[in-house]
Parts: C-alpha cells; sequence; structure tokens
C-alpha cells in the first residue's frame, strides 16, 4: 500500500471519529500521529493526511453543498458517516488538489469504500464523484 494510500485512510480515520465524536479531525489525527509516532514512515503519511483535512475543513460547506446536489435522494446527513467521510476527502481532490488525478481520488475513494464500507458504497461513491468530475470539467 502506497504512503498517499495510507494518507487517504488516516485522513478519512480523523474525519469519520470526528464526525461521530462532535471533535476536532485535526486533533483526533495528532492524536493518532503521536500513538503511532514509533513506526517507519509517518511523518510523511501523517503529512499528507494533514493537509488532506485541513483541505476539507477549509472547503467543507462547498463540498456538502456538491455532494449534496449530486447524490440524488440522499441528504447528506442521512449518509452513513464513513461514506461522508469518503466522499468529503475525494471530492477535496477531486476539486481542490493539486497533485492527484480525479480518476485516482475516485479510484481510491472507491476502493476504501470497498475496504472498509457497506457492499452498496463503493457504486454509490463512485457515481456521486463521477457526477463531481463532470461538473468540474464543465466548469
Amino acid at each position: 500500500m502506497s504512503a498517499r494510500t495510507k494518507s487517504r485512510k488516516r485522513a478519512i480515520e480523523a474525519l469519520y471519529a470526528a464526525d461521530l465524536r462532535d471533535a476536532l479531525a485535526t486533533e483526533l489525527l495528532e492524536e493518532t500521529r503521536l500513538s503511532v509516532a514509533d513506526r517507519q514512515n509517518q511523518e510523511e503519511i501523517f503529512g499528507y493526511a494533514q493537509e488532506l483535512v485541513i483541505g476539507v475543513l477549509s472547503h467543507q460547506v462547498d463540498i456538502d453543498q456538491r455532494i449534496s446536489a449530486l447524490s440524488q435522494n440522499w441528504a447528506i446527513d442521512r449518509m452513513p458517516a464513513l461514506d461522508r467521510a469518503i466522499l468529503r476527502l475525494a471530492c477535496f481532490e477531486i476539486l481542490f488538489g493539486k497533485d492527484t488525478p480525479a480518476e485516482v481520488a475516485i479510484s481510491e475513494a472507491v476502493e476504501i469504500a470497498g475496504e472498509l464500507s457497506t457492499e452498496e458504497s463503493p457504486s454509490f461513491i463512485n457515481g456521486v464523484l463521477a457526477a463531481i468530475l463532470a461538473t468540474r470539467k464543465a466548469i
């Protein structure tokens, strides 16, 4: 697993936990970083994870509006919290990220959803993110 994939998973974990616990994702990410500081390559992994979390939080209103508008018949607050975190992160990478191709962000999100979320989540997430990418290209 690449360092970027690990970073995405760490960022999703922090966003998810913050959503459930009504806490700050940046603080939860820092707690996790400290708890695994003795492992290899953590600086690289958590450096990018922090960029992602801060990016999502900085653009969350816009991200949530776009997700809501394009997730047919699903209000964002009714989505599973894990799917919401995955969508927010991938949406940030698609719309505001500078160094990750949109197709990679979508592929990673779908893969993480398949690994961590419900059976229906990968196709739902793929559909929403494809629509977000289509709107980005249209702008």
